[in-house]
């Protein structure tokens, strides 16, 4: 196990475009600003800035540790629309191109991501996306006449099969091959499109909340009712994270006494992967944009952080579809990233992986390795990528898929569930995640190839398939008090608790650990509680190491074993409310987190339900559940 350590009566959703509330997934702002370089010898192109996307996907979910986004040419199988972009050249000649891209499924076949470039009506020689790993690919040299200054730049998808390209290089020198080192890159990059390197200010806010999923949601609503002034950045255009409309996941998890809140947010209990979660999606964010305290910039990918004082002074973060840098100074911040970045770019202490069986005494014989190793290791519970077929009238016609047949195997299937996960001891969830999303893309390509041989699902076409990555674990930022399945399995009554759930524990491993033939199935194993109801304390939601952050969601500070009953999203919402609500008390009392729960954690307590006259429990059905006392 790893240890790491404006105009404010306006309500204003901060991206290159404010979306209608329809919110497609994978649908871009409608805007975008065709990006070059106006120097004398070279154009750059930015793909993510594209002006027209055609089919193409934009990609941002990497890019806080690729340093860059891309798109994705996510056809299911068919070609997409040619994306394109206006390039202007400073003068005939001859130009030598390079694109940055990469073969995702390099061996023994035909590259499955492959695209071409076409500048106006030309097409490059070369095809590109046949080289492993991200670098420059060489496009050979092309002339540009002078009728030919002003063109189109486009994408030209050839599989459907998840081709990718981040961005494209003119030079009129021959060994002008741009950088790859992942230290220099960015902001070359930024110098030869011309962006500045300098963050335009935002402004001061009381709350920084950085993950717009629902833990973030639900730490919004709570700071907006206590009149703190909030800024969520959010890297994706729509909200919800592993809900929205994007990844389909339903929520799990009981609401306690925090339905108010979480009724605006939350899914209805539809399966994995249903377009009825693009209708929560509305819902969603139209509870969210009515909110009088919050700004909101989705689209926007959190790059860095300040410290001052040992305290996050600042956070940075690059918008997306135009490469703007945006400043804002707060006096609290909020983890709700899922992966720990603010945790982790403040220099917190965090564990990854699986601790062992005797730190916590978390000891299950019955299951033995599988539920807790002897040496800590670094498994965590994997990724899922949702998918779904859907009936026609004839039979389909599909690409032969040989780069997928050694994941998939001669396994079969014509949908994905929770089950469809992926986690490997030697890869991370956050710096593997690319990897392992694309493993899971071979999973499902080649199970559903291998299914519609048999008749009975010969009319099966792919109708959808999520190119985000649904996440269960990754970094957990250490806190004062590090919540363990013990704490669960117990039911420990803490005089700081929060949060209230009842889901079992519920920890995840690879079906491959025990035999089966493939690598991307789970299975769970159940542990159940001694009194029915387990509590999650304040102390597991703030930093042990900066004074000014707090975390809601799964990186809250707990174990392995700790995390598997709360990290449903639910359970997380939970955490956001009682987080917002301290921000209210940290901007009421000029305190930090830790001496809110110190000096006030009765008060806390009282606007998360749990002291007082008590909100009745609810279940994620709307339902009234038993209180603790009335169970035997």
């Amino acid at each position: 196990m790893e240890k790491k350590t404006h105009d404010p009566a306006q309500k204003r959703l901060y991206q290159s475009h404010e979306p209608s509330l329809s919110f497609p997934a994978g649908h871009p702002p409608a805007f975008r600003q065709d990006s070059f370089f106006h120097g004398p010898q070279i154009r750059l192109v930015e793909t993510a800035h594209f002006g027209n996307l055609g089919g193409w996907m934009l990609d941002s979910q990497f890019e806080p540790y690729l340093g860059f986004s891309y798109l994705l040419a996510h056809g299911l199988g068919k070609p997409v629309a040619n994306a394109s972009s206006k390039i202007t050249f400073p003068k005939a000649g001859r130009y030598h191109v390079w694109a940055l891209t990469k073969d995702w499924c390099p061996g023994e076949w035909e590259s499955p991501g492959r695209f071409q470039i076409l500048l106006g009506d030309q097409i490059l020689k070369e095809t590109f996306g046949t080289e492993p790993d991200w670098n420059w690919q060489s496009g050979g040299a092309v002339e540009v006449e002078s009728n030919q200054l002003n063109s189109e730049l486009s994408l030209k998808d050839l599989t459907g099969f998840e081709g990718r390209c981040s961005a494209i290089y003119f030079s009129l020198d021959a060994d002008d091959k741009p950088p790859i080192d992942r230290d220099t890159l960015p902001q070359w990059r930024r110098e030869k499109v011309g962006l500045p390197s300098t963050a335009v200010e935002q402004g001061h806010y009381d709350l920084i909340i950085v993950g717009g999923g629902i833990s973030g949601c639900a730490a919004a609503i709570a700071a907006d009712s206590q009149g703190v002034k909030v800024a969520m950045i959010h890297n994706r255009p729509v909200l919800g994270g592993n809900a929205s409309g994007e990844i389909r996941v339903h929520t799990e998890g009981i609401h306690g006494r925090a339905s108010k809140i979480l009724d605006k947010i939350d899914t209805p209990h539809y399966p994995n992967s249903d377009p009825l979660a693009l209708e929560a999606d509305q819902k969603r964010m139209q509870n969210m944009m009515a909110l009088k305290n919050v700004d909101y910039f989705l689209s926007h990918t959190m790059n860095s952080l300040e410290m001052k004082d040992g305290r996050v002074h600042a956070v940075q973060a690059m918008e997306t579809a135009n490469g703007a840098l945006k400043r804002f100074t707060g006096t609290q911040f909020l983890d709700s990233t899922g992966d720990g970045w603010l945790g982790h770019m403040s220099g917190c202490e965090y564990r990854y992986g699986r601790e062992s069986k005797n730190e916590f005494n978390e000891e299950w014989e019955e299951h033995g390795e599988l539920w807790s190793p002897e040496k800590p290791d670094n498994r965590v519970m994997g990724s899922s990528v949702m998918w779904y077929t859907r009936a026609t009238s004839k039979r389909v016609k599909f690409p032969a898929v040989p780069w997928a047949k050694p994941v998939a195997k001669n396994y079969a299937a014509t949908e994905g569930e929770w089950q469809w996960e992926y986690s490997h001891n030697d890869l991370h969830q956050v710096y593997d995640a690319e990897t392992i999303r694309d493993h899971m893309f071979r999973a499902i390509y080649g199970s559903y190839s291998n299914a519609i041989k048999r008749r009975q699902n010969a009319n099966l076409e792919l109708d959808w398939i999520s190119f985000l990555v649904g996440k269960r674990e990754s970094r957990r930022i250490v806190g004062d008090h590090i919540y363990s399945g013990v704490d669960a399995r117990d039911s420990i009554e803490f005089p700081d608790a929060v949060v209230i759930e009842r889901r079992k524990i519920d920890v995840h491993y690879q079906q491959k650990l025990l035999g089966y033939p493939v690598d991307f199935k789970s299975e769970a194993i159940f542990q159940a509680i001694k009194n029915t109801y387990y509590y999650i304390p304040y102390r597991s939601l703030y930093a042990k190491d900066v004074p000014n952050l707090q975390m809601a969601g799964r990186c809250f500070s707990c174990t392995h074993i700790g995390l598997g009953g709360p990290r449903v999203m639910n359970t997380c919402g939970q955490m956001g409310v009682a987080t917002g609500y301290a921000a209210g008390l940290c901007k009421k009392y000029g305190k930090d987190p830790r001496e809110v729960g110190r000096d006030h954690i009765k008060e806390l307590r009282k606007l998360c339900g749990h002291e007082g006259e008590l909100p009745p429990l609810i279940d994620r059905a709307g339902d009234t559940i038993a209180e603790p006392n009335e169970l035997s």
